[in-house]
């Protein structure tokens, strides 16, 4: 092989390295786009799940921010745009909190916890599409209407009530 055609083929991988070099510079000036959530749960879920805590005994235990897609899977058998379209609703969504069995981690209840917010459409069609889907899936939900204070034995009556008629 000539010199001349190594020279060239050298100056081309040299350029290729040069461009990709580039495009990882470029990448690396945007950095990573992530920064630190301000809290994992707002004040009145705060206070909320330390009543809960305390409501549920020892029996239970107390999971925040679950995803929906994590309590309910797709029925097998659907075709890929079928399934894409059963799990969409529910990929980005979320339970407050989730009652589990200390023992084995079972879940035991689904816990909504309604602000003000959930006065909205747009709210109220997440509700319902969670209500429907914990119905569907056999998964009692206790909802609770967010206030100023609880007792631990009102949020524990309501729990064993939520609980027992499933």
């Amino acid at each position: 092989m000539s010199p001349w055609i190594l020279v060239v083929l050298a100056l081309a991988v040299l350029m290729v390295i040069a461009v990709l070099w580039k495009q990882v510079s470029r990448a690396g000036a945007i950095g990573f786009p992530y920064q630190p959530a301000k809290a994992l749960f707002t004040a009145a879920e705060r206070s909320f799940l330390g009543v809960l805590d305390q409501a549920v005994g020892a029996e239970y235990r107390v999971f925040g921010k679950v995803r929906v897609a994590d309590l309910a899977s797709v029925k097998s058998g659907l075709g890929r745009s079928a399934r894409r379209g059963a799990l969409n609703p529910i990929a980005a969504k979320h339970i407050d909190f989730v009652v589990c069995r200390a023992s084995d981690l079972s879940v035991v209840c689904a816990v909504e916890l309604n602000d003000r917010s959930h006065a909205s459409p747009r709210t109220q069609a997440r509700d319902e599409l969670l209500a429907k889907v914990c119905q569907t899936i056999g998964l009692p939900l206790f909802t609770v209407p967010a206030k100023q204070a609880y007792t631990v034995q009102e949020v524990r009556t309501s729990f064993t009530a939520t609980i027992k008629t499933h």
